[in-house]
């Protein structure tokens, strides 16, 4: 007799199904796995044994084949514990074969017959939902991380004997309650707050322009002059997630592994920093076994880039298709995965190589050749690709001292909020969500610009040199601009102020 259980398997951010068969023949010694399982799960045999033996059942003596369907598809982790041990028991006759019915497994198990929590739960118990699966058993350690699928009764289990008394009949368990989805829409809650920074008004201004309109930056300035304090709060002024925002990221982060203690829903976009000796798998993702890289791990968030000349040129380079595609696609012989990567990109970086470039205190030790070479650590393709330059000055000793109240993140992020609500209302039914992401025919139907406008723009273009992309982002950063002022046209002090943040493209700058 051949029994079944049925679990999954992740794919890029999605999951497909997976079928355990078990036959038990009369022939032969040994449990052999088939189905392209690698090497963790071919590994499974020995931990699947000891967990028997120290659960009290004992394990068949008979020839045992364990199959995963669909077989032309590789398995990775070791996830398939559980439904194959299961599966084997059944098989057994340990297990009521009728029990198996609509249940759905996943899980690794320990030595001593605990289960383990496994990584990428949630993509795989949303797919197990679609394919019609009502009971599911996972790890007690994701059960809160499962629950957030809501439509099936999620099954949080410790030890292999408990789940073979719940399916025996013998014990029974409640269900994991989740999240409530309306809870998730409460006012969202920052340790680093907008008020904190005293002056600084021209690079606040740059990052509401960014979040309004899912604009990249770069920060050009001195060490000590707020660069990655301004950074970090980034997130505080970006809109609330919605519903299918939050699923994707926790997503991408279950995938990774990456949850950490938050086992429910992501309640804050995610803010990524890694260190400039990050290689380019770091940082795009792959590996032998692909997984998400910092890119994905900053969807729907911001990745920050901390003294971004000091990252490897191969490591900046791969940026440039995720800023412009929103997706990487990471290619091996016989797949491909593909991940989400729609972040704001923040970058940070000094002026010259000792710093003190343009300083208005310290004098600058550094030759224009060196200014430049500095500078030219960052292609022209990657610096096209970013919208704002904000140089940023240190702050004026009466400023730090001051005790006037600077805007809170709560105040910014209102005025973010409705220029997005703008941003959704132009965009409805186009697939695209913000100013960033519209294409260069789109730009032509949605953002006019007036004769005034048109020459103004024009002759920017000629006197700094700029490209045609920064031609399309001017125009872009300048709709945001209007969206804030919720005006319906773009306006040339809009256009002017967006030439403003081009500051890099100057050809006279480190001159």
């Amino acid at each position: 007799m051949v029994t079944r259980t049925i679990t999954g398997a992740v794919a890029g951010i999605g999951a497909v199904e997976v079928v355990v068969e078990v036959s038990i023949t009369g022939g032969g010694l040994g449990l052999f796995i088939v189905g392209l399982p690698d090497n963790a799960v071919r590994e499974s045999e020995h931990r699947i044994r000891s967990a028997f033996e120290n659960s009290a059942f004992k394990m068949t003596a008979r020839k045992c084949v364990v199959n995963l369907a669909p077989a032309d598809l590789r398995k990775e982790g070791s996830g398939f514990d559980l439904p194959i041990a299961v599966a084997i028991l059944a098989a057994m006759d340990e297990v009521v074969v009728e029990s198996l019915d609509d249940a759905f497994f996943l899980g690794e198990l320990s030595l001593d017959g605990s289960v383990r929590g496994v990584k990428g739960v949630l993509p795989i118990v949303a797919e197990a939902r679609t394919q019609g699966r009502r009971r599911i058993f996972v790890p007690l350690e994701n059960a809160e991380e499962a629950a957030v699928v809501e439509g099936v009764d999620i099954y949080g289990v410790g030890s292999l004997s408990e789940i073979v008394e719940v399916l025996n009949g013998a014990r029974t368990l409640t269900p994991t309650v989740g999240q409530r989805h309306e809870e998730f829409f409460a006012e969202e809650r920052y340790a680093d707050d907008f008020s904190d920074v005293k002056g600084q008004l021209h690079a606040k201004r740059a990052l509401e322009i960014a979040a309004a309109g899912g604009h990249n930056v770069i920060m050009i300035g001195p060490p000590g002059s707020g660069k990655t304090m301004l950074a970090r709060r980034m997130p505080s002024i970006l809109p609330p997630m919605s519903l299918e925002e939050a699923l994707e990221t926790t997503k991408i982060h279950s995938v990774a592994g990456k949850l950490g203690t938050c086992r429910g829903l992501m309640l804050h976009r995610p803010f990524r920093s890694p260190h400039h000796l990050a290689s380019p798998v770091a940082l795009i993702g792959g590996g032998q076994n692909p997984q998400p890289g910092e890119v994905s791990l900053a969807h729907n968030g911001v990745l920050f880039l901390d003294e971004m000349p000091e990252f490897g040129h191969s490591v900046l380079e791969v940026l440039r298709q995720p800023l412009e595609d929103k997706r990487i696609t990471i290619s091996r012989a016989k797949y491909a995965v593909e991940y989400p990567s729609n972040f704001t990109l923040i970058a940070s970086m000094n002026p010259c190589p000792c710093g003190y470039y343009n300083h208005p205190t310290k004098e600058c030790t550094c030759s224009a050749a060196a200014v430049h070479r500095y500078m030219g650590r960052i292609s022209g393709p990657l610096m096209d690709r970013i919208d704002l330059h904000v140089e940023i000055t240190p702050v004026a000793i009466d400023e730090i001292s001051s005790t006037e109240r600077a805007e809170s993140s709560a105040e910014v992020r209102q005025r973010v909020v409705k220029a997005r609500q703008r941003q959704a209302e132009r965009f409805r039914g186009l697939g695209i969500h913000t100013n960033t992401m519209m294409s260069s025919a789109m730009l032509r139907d949605m953002c006019p610009l007036s004769p005034q406008s048109r020459t103004l723009l024009d002759r920017a273009m000629e006197r700094l040199q700029l490209s045609a992309r920064a031609y399309d982002r001017i125009i872009k950063v300048a709709r945001t601009i209007a969206d804030l002022e919720g005006t319906a046209d773009i306006e040339p002090q809009h256009i002017s102020e967006a030439i403003t943040y081009r500051s890099l493209d100057r050809d006279s700058w480190g001159r």
